[in-house]
């Protein structure tokens, strides 16, 4: 019995913190598409963060990728960020540019060739989303995309948005109403 109680907690520990390293992102190396390397906790000195892992052969990201866009432009001066990581193969990677350049999108992009950063955020599926709030714990995770998914996607930015703006001095908090886009 002794044993087994001690196996009990010992167990349970390991699964707590393993659930607390699911819970949070590491502080990854990203090289972005235009050659600069940054550390993904960078992007938290802002607010939140939506990563999305995406490849320009996967039809479901390109229909999400606008409405990423569309969140990126209307919540990036409350200090909301979109970051998506192309997963396209390193023969593949010229058409990253040129698609991203054609749908003239804003937010920022990374590429991770050989799948070593969605490993370790476990992004299984293409697309994968996955906010982050400024202390890297991550708040929603989501697989796949259908039409209607941008809708409990802004949802989940809003409430970010606004429990970020919670730890904000009062003073700055009345230039971060948050309203839902209309667009």
């Amino acid at each position: 019995m002794k044993k087994f109680l001690i196996i009990l907690v010992f167990g349970s520990q390991f699964i707590i913190a393993e659930n607390e390293r699911l819970n949070h992102v590491p502080n990854i190396k990203l090289k972005m598409i235009n050659g600069e390397k940054i550390q993904l906790y960078d992007f938290f000195n802002e607010g939140p963060l939506l990563v999305d892992f995406w490849a320009t052969w996967c039809a479901p990201c390109k229909k999400e990728m606008i409405h990423l866009d569309k969140f990126h432009r209307t919540y990036t001066d409350r200090g909301f960020n979109v970051l998506t990581i192309n997963q396209d193969t390193p023969r593949s990677l010229s058409k990253v540019k040129s698609y991203v350049r054609s749908k003239k999108f804003t937010f920022h992009v990374a590429i991770d060739p050989n799948q070593q950063i969605s490993k370790k955020l476990n992004a299984v599926l293409l697309p994968t989303t996955i906010l982050v709030n400024r202390e890297g714990k991550v708040l929603w995770r989501h697989q796949g995309y259908i039409l209607g998914d941008e809708v409990e996607m802004e949802e989940q930015i809003l409430h970010a948005l606004k429990s970020d703006s919670l730890s904000v001095p009062l003073s700055v908090q009345d230039s971060l109403s948050v309203t839902p886009s209309t667009e």
